[in-house]
């Protein structure tokens, strides 16, 4: 046994008095010449007595959940798993992978399901993929690598986006890049709508030239489609990237699924959707909306836990995904919530926390939102600031750059943002879905205490203990009868 580690802080947490470990190696200090040269005395021969050896019913990797509800659990995933949904998706995504000089950036990590499964994808068909793990060194890597497509989830297209705003913010150009969004996001309806008005092509064309062809400058020029997972995206998010001339396939899938199970068509997508079932995959609705799933891309079990995975399967052979959602008449699937995140009013009031989540994590100074409210008389919640987008975000306001998050988490500044944009959140759901109270966190949530998972998701369980005496305190004093 052996283990590759990319950093060094990662090489010293191994332990290296682990009988079954036999080597340690890190890829900046030659790691992939050691790999080789070990591997110089290796027959064709041999070579090919091992690779044929697997069938496609042997296990190709085993990858632990993100423990976002629960335990992580172990997902055996097939060499079929990843050959068959490879083809197949190969098929259902042409116009990206069968383009000129097709091309990727990886920075996914790929100890995540996703990142795996592309880079099998792009193998298959000949596509050029470079890594970058380091999303603060991301634009000069899309400068240098030119990609024609990407893979994200939706926080990275998100700060792209805040990122952009802000930038625009400290130049002085604000008003003109709003206008800019504005009208890039009502031409991108109107597309949808299937009519343009003369007047709004004109004005596009012209933001065009002065804003959306700069940005698209930064993502390196060439990127054409993103694929995004793991959340929603938001229409409006969808909206604005088409606008700058990259249109955002939202797909969706679990690591039980080898990644996708369904992904919109370059050539006929549904904003708002995560497309159809990927072909050789079938889905259909439980009673209580839960999605269901059939396919070649399902995993085979839980390692050595019968018990989960017999919990996971319905008596006929669908596989659970924990999700609920909706489908539309051509077959297009919308994700509207997660079973397990479900909220409960004290008034019985059934919420789905994501939707409200989704819109405020969007906006360019709040990076995670928890919203919360189950078993109590209305719904709040509790949030984190972007420490990459605060600073310039107080410049602009004339407040120091250089306060710490605790400073900034009481800031009468901040605090009026953040209750502008809890507003125009709740006007999109009814009035006892919408958040009546909120408190900042002085802290972000990170990877070191277990709070994200390595795709940036919140683990809703442990988040949840940690930020319990916030809970109660948005609630103290308050009871169902105070309520109007």
């Amino acid at each position: 046994m052996s283990h590759l580690a990319e950093h060094a802080a990662k090489y010293d947490d191994i332990e290296g008095d682990k009988p079954a470990l036999k080597w340690r190696w890190q890829l900046h200090e030659g790691a992939l010449d050691r790999l080789r040269e070990a591997g110089a005395s290796v027959s064709d021969e041999t070579l090919e007595a091992a690779r044929s050896r697997a069938t496609g019913n042997d296990i190709a990797t085993l990858i632990y959940t993100s423990g976002t509800t629960g335990n992580p659990k172990g997902v055996v995933l097939t060499h079929a798993n990843f050959v068959d949904l490879s083809n197949n998706i190969s098929v259902s995504l042409a116009e990206i992978v069968d383009a000129p000089g097709a091309s990727t950036l990886l920075f996914v990590t790929l100890a995540h399901v996703f990142a795996r499964f592309i880079s099998v994808m792009c193998i298959s068909n000949g596509i050029r993929v470079g890594h970058q793990a380091n999303t603060k060194e991301l634009v000069e890597a899309l400068g240098t690598f030119k990609p024609t497509f990407l893979l994200a989830v939706p926080r990275v297209f998100e700060k792209v986006y805040n990122s952009a705003l802000q930038k625009a913010t400290t130049g002085g150009k604000k008003p003109i890049f709003i206008r800019a969004v504005r009208v890039g996001v009502t031409y991108s309806r109107a597309l949808d709508a299937g009519r343009v008005p003369f007047l709004l092509r004109m004005q596009y064309r012209l933001y065009d030239k002065l804003v959306f062809s700069k940005l698209r400058a930064t993502l390196g020029g060439n990127v054409r489609h993103a694929v995004s997972g793991s959340a929603p995206l938001g229409e409006f998010l969808s909206h604005f990237y088409r606008a700058l001339g990259v249109i955002i396939l939202e797909g969706y899938g679990l690591t039980e699924t080898t990644a996708p199970l369904s992904v919109n068509l370059p050539s006929n997508f549904q904003i708002g959707t995560v497309g159809p079932p990927i072909p050789g995959c079938s889905v259909r609705l439980d009673e209580d909306g839960e999605l269901l799933v059939k396919g070649l891309n399902v995993f085979r079990e839980y390692w050595q836990n019968e018990d989960a995975t017999a919990e996971a399967f319905t008596a006929d052979g669908w596989f659970r995904t924990g999700d609920l959602a909706e489908l539309n008449e051509d077959g297009y699937i919308t994700i509207t919530g997660r079973k397990k995140d479900l909220i409960v009013t004290a008034g019985g009031k059934n919420v789905a926390p994501s939707k409200l989540e989704d819109i405020l994590r969007a906006d360019p100074i709040i990076g995670e939102c928890v919203v919360v409210g189950d078993g109590k008389p209305f719904i709040g919640a509790i949030m984190t600031l972007d420490s990459e987008t605060l600073p310039a975000w107080l410049e602009s306001k004339g407040v120091s750059p250089d306060i710490s998050l605790a400073e900034a988490a009481t800031n009468e500044a901040v605090l009026h943002h953040v209750q502008a944009a809890v507003d125009r959140a709740n006007k999109t759901v009814s009035r006892a879905e919408s958040i009546r109270k909120f408190k900042i966190l002085d802290y972000e949530f990170n990877l070191e205490d277990g709070t994200l998972t390595p795709k940036l998701s919140i683990k809703r369980h442990i988040v949840m203990k940690k930020i319990m005496p916030e809970v109660e305190a948005l609630y103290e004093g308050v009871s169902s009868a105070q309520l109007p």
